[in-house]
């Protein structure tokens, strides 16, 4: 199983390109047991969805 360090990488890799499958199997495998890596991927979520509205706000 992959560390906590590495689905937290892989968290924020899957927001700039789609992961591989092997990726992918090991983070979710990750993910099914690790509860502070899923608040993790969420919060990767959020950041991305308030920072896009943010940017895309006209002055």
């Amino acid at each position: 199983m992959i560390s906590c360090k590495e689905a937290t990488r892989l968290a924020s890799l899957q927001l700039e390109r789609p992961l591989s499958r092997w990726e992918r199997l090991q983070f979710r495998l990750h993910l099914a047991f690790c509860v502070g890596c899923r608040r993790a991927e969420k919060q990767f979520a959020f950041m991305r969805q308030v920072t896009g509205a943010w940017m895309s706000q006209k002055d």
